[in-house]
């Protein structure tokens, strides 16, 4: 199990909105690695983004490399992970984003603050099972166990005795600040008997939503509070999965923590239970995701694009390829995922390498602004091929651009919702429906005036979300579903910012060392 500093998660990183962290990771592993920092926007940093053969080559065995991460607008709860294949399912901690030094939260202070990192458990080595799936074509095995902290919970065996617990004080009031790192499903996080008020998400201040139930998807993170104000007992922290799609195998299993109070009084047998939505309620991960709100206060104001220059509607798919002699294990063909029917093909080289030094035969830039063919996306799509065309297609950006992307969920071969991530940017949710988005109608009940900031979105099933951002970041930045089977089948693509008319508006240098991408 390939961890860091020898946990599981990993150490959490804590910073001042505004530092400048210096991180130095040494690879004692069997495999080349990488770290991304998810949410942290790098301005004009692409060389410490971390993803491989996007923005660099894999840490090889033995080696170190050190990444300079820049946080400038971010505040609040962020995480770090590994980004060369399945490895970030064990190589993850989070980001702790506390407020300027003379500045304090939007909100009283908490009594204190505790991380809570979802995660994901695997009967095995994670890089042989993602190996064997791509070797046959078909699905990687699931994980046995979600993990609260490390821990699925007392409701295994193995766990009983190490299952994570928060001692509260009656009265006081906690801010959990919660990282999803599962690798393939979204998940559905309460606390038996205790509301939960959203302060924050992928490091922006929201305002106050209270709920029994927050909904969160694979790369997601929240600032949650919690006030101790029931009868002093156990509770249960309780993390159980949603997902969508029919006949596909998943984990659904439940984790547990316990949320303990501390005085004198007699402790059930059993902390208190609550039930959360069901694993096939998309409506309530809708209806949680469309009651978040931009903070948008006069010491937290936001400014969203609404002099749109490029458009995009990219449909998010799940595709076959063909496999010689019907051979792999997906009805004979391999499984594949794409945007706008192109699955991107991972190169031996990094794409912000070959843009900078303008090698040829990496990557076309023909990476298309709608799909290649127009159909009922969410019903019945009548003969059209389930078949996907592999291929390193990006997206060039101006610099300054407006941009508006449509994410669009389809019914080929399953329909299933697609956690979109951006790496780059933060950006604002405008808009989230039901069915085939209409551009005469839909637009029209966009949130414009404080839509949430974020780093990732749900697309959901049989669905729509609109995004809007600035391209103001120079840069090769990826863009790609968070789900990681979705990811390694290609559910992905880059965004390469050209530079801007200045030197604060260009790529920085170069680093005087990057990582080889030789496999010597």
């Amino acid at each position: 199990m390939l961890t860091v500093n020898e946990s599981f998660p990993g150490p959490t990183i804590r910073v001042r909105k505004g530092d400048t962290a210096i991180v130095n990771v040494y690879n004692y592993g069997r495999y080349d690695v990488t770290i991304h920092w998810h949410g942290v926007k790098q301005p004009r940093n692409p060389w410490y983004d971390g993803p491989e053969y996007i923005t660099q080559c894999g840490i090889k065995q033995g080696h170190n490399f050190t990444y300079v991460v820049l946080f400038t607008a971010e505040e609040g709860t962020l995480w770090w992970h590994a980004h060369s294949d399945w490895t970030r399912a064990t190589v993850h901690g989070p980001i702790v984003v506390l407020p300027a030094l003379g500045t304090t939260y939007p909100f009283p202070d908490p009594y204190e603050e505790h991380t809570i990192v979802l995660g994901s458990w695997y009967k095995g080595d994670v890089m042989t099972i993602i190996s064997d799936a791509m070797y046959t074509g078909g699905r990687p095995n699931t994980s046995v166990a979600h993990t609260i902290n490390g821990q699925p919970g007392d409701l295994y065996p193995c766990s009983n005795d190490t299952t994570y617990r928060l001692k509260v004080k009656p009265g006081k009031t906690y801010m959990l600040r919660i990282v999803n790192a599962v690798m393939n499903e979204e998940i559905f996080f309460g606390i038996a008997n205790h509301n939960l008020t959203v302060v924050g998400q992928d490091g922006a201040y929201l305002k106050p939503v209270t709920t029994d139930y927050i909904s969160t998807t694979s790369g997601q993170t929240f600032d949650v509070l919690v006030t101790a104000n029931q009868e002093p007992s156990l509770y249960y922290m309780i993390a159980s999965p949603l997902f969508d799609t029919h006949g596909t195998p998943f984990d659904n299993s439940t984790s547990t923590a316990i949320f303990e109070y501390e005085g004198d009084y007699t402790p059930p047998p059993t902390p208190v239970f609550q039930f959360l939505p069901g694993c096939n309620d998309t409506e309530a991960a809708v209806k949680f995701a469309k009651s978040l709100r931009s903070l948008a206060s006069k010491e937290y104001p936001i400014y969203v694009p609404k002099n749109i220059t490029q458009t995009m509607l990219i449909t998010t798919t799940m595709n076959h390829m063909p496999c010689p002699n019907k051979s792999c294990e997906a009805r004979g063909d391999r499984l594949a995922s794409s945007l706008n029917n192109f699955t991107y093909v991972t190169r031996s080289i990094d794409i912000l390498q070959a843009y900078t030094r303008n090698l040829s035969d990496v990557y076309t830039t023909d990476f298309p602004d709608a799909p290649p063919v127009m159909y009922n996306f969410t019903g019945d799509r009548g003969n059209l091929s389930e078949y996907t065309t592999p291929g390193t297609r990006v997206k060039m950006l101006n610099y300054g651009e407006q941009v508006e992307i449509v994410f669009q969920g389809t019914t080929i071969v399953s329909s299933e919702s697609h956690p979109m991530h951006l790496h780059g940017f933060s950006f604002f949710v405008v808009g989230m429906g039901k069915w085939n988005f209409d551009y005469a109608s839909d637009p029209l009940s966009y949130n414009l005036v404080d839509p949430p900031k974020v780093n990732t979105i749900i697309v959901p099933a049989l669905g729509w979300v609109a995004i809007r951002f600035v391209a103001d970041n120079p840069g090769t930045w990826l863009m790609h579903c968070h789900l990681a089977r979705h990811f390694i089948w290609g559910m992905s693509t880059v965004l390469i910012v050209k530079n801007g008319p200045s030197n604060d508006t260009s790529i920085r240098p170069r680093p005087s060392y990057m990582p080889s991408c030789s496999s010597s």
